[in-house]
């Protein structure tokens, strides 16, 4: 990392220029009982000793580990091309395209994304990426208000619980009201989301397939919801629809996903960009950023960016989102991904998932005392029972390299001993096989 170290020169110009003494009277706006005594921090280093030290401290990373655990997470196969090209310095430094007319070559990237993002959903609009996952879905909702002029809205109990709670959050702090329906269990009970639908709703938010793993269907409720003249809102796994049912063709109203799963590397959960798709009729409430193509005075091909309802260009009361970030690099990441594995490698990989998931599935319902908690058909993920303590198990997975799964009792009461299980094109028949044979050690 370059280094740009002030001295003392520099440093006395500075206060100097701002009538201060010592830069400790930079901090005085906070209380002096807030303040640490002293930060102890040790002596300089050089550029060399200081990335030497970092490297042993990345290395205490465990990397090496065969993972089963999902929960909007997920590690695929990323093409080499991938890197090769997203690390471009042309690619890389350019995270943003503040300066539209300068930046051509990022908008246009931009723009191709959109473009892939549509096909891939089947919606008619997306915008040029947002945050993460959970704070797309939130927006969704927001947008579902603004476009329904209603303040409630539906949302279901097998949506992710970090996604719910985004959601919540959200709404909460504008005077929204959110209804959690749909019972507990894995599989949805449409008559109880069925009963809650009315004109009082904006709209209803779901996952395909859901936290659980379970697919599936919502062409009822979503024309229930269509009846009432509220929106129908999904959260999808970008993978499965190489074989799933899409947003467009189920009739969803808004769709969001998150976009790890697209070239994108597991790094303590990321790094990751939001996915937002809409219908026509509802572009002008999409918040973030639209990048469009145009002519310019000379005739020839020019990119844009068009309908930016931010508050960072518009009075904030009129702003459809403070959202200023549009996680350029990874959306790029996933313009080359889907680019280089096209539509047949694309189902070929979402078809690996599901022959895998469903040979793990298999294997794992035949050890006695293991039961799989999912009625409904699953993708790449499922719940297994176990008949020891979940805790346990996997620590004794860990022990033998492997993580193998996420402790739902963690997550929801009534899920004791319960594990969520991925799996995913990058697990070998060996791995899936090791899996069975450790289980059945520890049981």
């Amino acid at each position: 990392m370059p280094y740009t170290p002030h001295t003392k020169e520099d440093v006395s110009s500075m206060l100097d220029t701002i009538a201060l003494k010592d830069e400790s009277e930079l901090f005085d706006t906070i209380p002096k009982e807030l303040r640490a005594k002293s930060f102890d921090l040790p002596e300089g280093m050089s550029e060399f000793e200081a990335y030497e030290t970092l490297k042993k401290i990345a290395k205490k990373n465990k990397n090496d580990k065969v993972l089963f655990m999902g929960g909007g997470y997920y590690e695929h196969i990323i093409p080499s091309v991938v890197d090769a090209l997203s690390m471009r310095s042309e690619f890389y430094t350019a995270y943003t395209p503040y300066q539209a007319e300068a930046s051509q070559g990022t908008l246009q990237a931009l723009y191709e994304y959109q473009s892939l993002i549509c096909r891939l959903f089947e919606m008619d609009v997306t915008n040029a990426s947002m945050y993460d996952g959970g704070t797309a879905l939130a927006e969704a909702a927001l947008m579902s208000i603004r476009a329904r002029r209603r303040d409630k809205v539906l949302l279901d109990y097998r949506v992710n619980p970090i996604y719910k709670d985004i959601v919540k959050t959200y709404l909460k702090t504008r005077g929204f009201e959110v209804v959690e329906v749909g019972k507990e269990g894995i599989e949805i009970d449409k008559d109880d989301i069925l009963e809650h639908i009315d004109e009082s709703i904006a709209s209803y938010i779901f996952q395909n397939p859901n936290f659980f793993g379970s697919i599936e269907e919502y062409d009822e409720i979503i024309s229930a919801l269509h009846e009432k003249k509220a929106l129908a809102i999904g959260l999808f796994y970008p993978i499965s629809l190489g074989i799933l049912k899409t947003p467009g063709e189920m009739g969803v109203d808004i769709t969001c996903a998150d976009g790890q799963s697209l070239g994108n590397y597991l790094g303590f959960g990321g790094p990751s960009f939001g996915i937002m798709a809409t219908k026509k009729e509802f572009m002008r409430q999409i918040p973030g950023r639209i990048a469009g193509k145009t002519i310019d005075i000379n005739g020839k091909t020019a990119y844009v960016l068009t309908l930016q309802a931010r508050e960072q260009h518009i009075r904030r009361e009129k702003a459809t989102s403070n959202i200023c970030s549009n996680q350029n690099l990874m959306a790029l990441r996933a313009t080359i991904f889907l680019s280089s594995i096209g539509k047949e490698g694309f189902k070929d990989m979402a078809e690996q998932n599901l022959q895998n998931a469903n040979y793990l599935k298999e294997k794992l319902s035949a050890i006695n005392g293991v039961q799989i908690l999912n009625n409904a058909y699953t993708f790449n993920e499922f719940v297994i029972k176990l008949p020891k303590s979940s805790s346990e198990i996997l620590n004794g997975f860990r022990q033998r390299g492997i993580y193998a799964g996420i402790d739902l009792s963690k997550l929801y009461k009534g899920f004791e001993n319960s594990l969520l299980v991925a799996v995913t094109e990058k697990r070998t028949k060996e791995q899936l096989d090791e899996y069975v044979s450790v289980l059945k050690d520890l049981l």
